[in-house]
């Protein structure tokens, strides 16, 4: 904008100027010199955007011929001095700072003489005035400049900020998935193949004295790993439980859960179903079956509840059981739980989904696991 308003002031400048000349003295002999130099020295000042800002050899070359020119024409003709003041910009955009100064005081000092040609007599005010505009015009630029540069700072440091913000995202995205992942594999994977070596282990402790029981050990876990197999091979596809493929809902999922031999899981429904989103779905079907295979392993219970209950703005899922307890907190693992992954997994889960877990466990009445998500948040 600044350069626009210069180039189109010098050319106003320049115009008035001949004309004054040609006004002033009509018939002059240096009337053709003077149009001649006026010509070349506004074509020279075109060339100048075409050769860039940069003090290279080239502009530097150029900032003298126009200034050469501009000098000749203020000694035929002192109404051109003020074309001196756009230059000053010119001068002070090309060359390094102290040069710049150098030049504006010089081109000054000829509108000085100038003016004092022009004038009648001695007025002090073409003393004082052609350099208060020059430090002006120089002020005006260097705080521009100053201002220019501290943007261009800033810019860049927005610039570098964002790429650092969108490297830290993608590592908090690996991260996330990573332990999406791990919750997926110990939620899955981990879990049947713990109850294929406990059922292993009762078919191995029966073998010799009841065969019967032993094959229908194998066969469950059998079953089971025909189970993990799925689980590993969706996985690697989509990572949405098998239990919720072909349009299945959640309520039809957990009544397929179960806890392993020895344990009755009962599903009971409450409230009007509503369909969930399939995150929504997808965490509180691994939160059933992490709890249940807690039961498996830990609780030595004989039966198990699954109770879903939809409250209009939130589900609540409920999963207790009758086994022997533990003396913990509130949502600590119970002793001997081996890995201690299972509860902080569901907890961290749901948390990604706005939920809470709750634990409540006393030695000899069994535990209960409720977890709670809202819904306002995922439509």
């Amino acid at each position: 904008m600044l350069a626009a308003v210069m180039h189109t002031a010098f050319f106003l400048l320049l115009t008035a100027s001949v004309a004054r000349y040609l006004l002033r003295h009509p018939g002059s002999p240096d009337t053709p010199w003077i149009i001649a130099l006026g010509t070349a020295l506004a074509l020279l000042y075109v060339l100048g955007p075409a050769l860039g800002a940069a003090p290279t050899l080239r502009r530097l070359v150029w900032l003298g011929l126009v200034t050469a020119t501009w000098v000749v024409l203020v000694d035929l003709a002192p109404s051109f001095a003020w074309c001196a003041v756009p230059l000053f910009f010119t001068a002070l955009r090309t060359l390094p700072p102290r040069a710049a100064i150098v030049l504006v005081a010089t081109l000054t000092a000829f509108v000085v003489a100038a003016q004092l040609r022009l004038a009648d007599g001695f007025d002090p005010n073409l003393l004082v005035a052609p350099p208060a505009v020059a430090a002006l015009a120089t002020a005006v630029f260097v705080h521009m400049e100053r201002q220019a540069e501290a943007q261009r700072t800033l810019i860049d440091d927005l610039l570098r900020t964002r790429r650092e913000l969108a490297a830290t995202e993608r590592r908090e995205g690996t991260l996330a998935e990573r332990q999406r992942l791990s919750m997926e594999i110990h939620d899955t994977l981990a879990q049947h193949l713990s109850s294929q070596q406990m059922l292993l282990q009762a078919a191995d402790r029966v073998w010799d004295a009841d065969p019967g029981t032993a094959r229908a050990h194998v066969r469950t876990a059998n079953g089971i790993a025909a189970r993990g197999l799925a689980e590993a091979r969706r996985l690697v596809h989509d990572l949405a439980p098998t239990e919720l493929a072909g349009g299945a809902d959640l309520p039809e999922a957990l009544r397929t859960l179960d806890a392993g031999p020895g344990v009755t899981v009962r599903f009971h429904l409450e409230g009007t179903p509503a369909p969930l989103p399939d995150r929504v779905q997808s965490a509180l079907l691994r939160v059933a079956q992490g709890a249940l295979a807690n039961i498996r392993e830990h609780a030595g219970a004989r039966t198990a509840a699954l109770t879903l209950t939809y409250l209009g703005d939130q589900v609540v899922l409920d999963v207790a059981d009758d086994g022997r307890g533990f003396p913990a907190a509130a949502g600590t693992p119970r002793p001997g739980a081996g890995r201690g992954h299972g509860i902080p997994a569901m907890r961290a889960r749901l948390g990604q989904l706005g939920g809470t877990l709750t634990v409540e466990s006393t030695p000899g009445e069994g535990t209960v696991v409720s977890a709670a998500i809202p819904l306002e948040h995922h439509p």
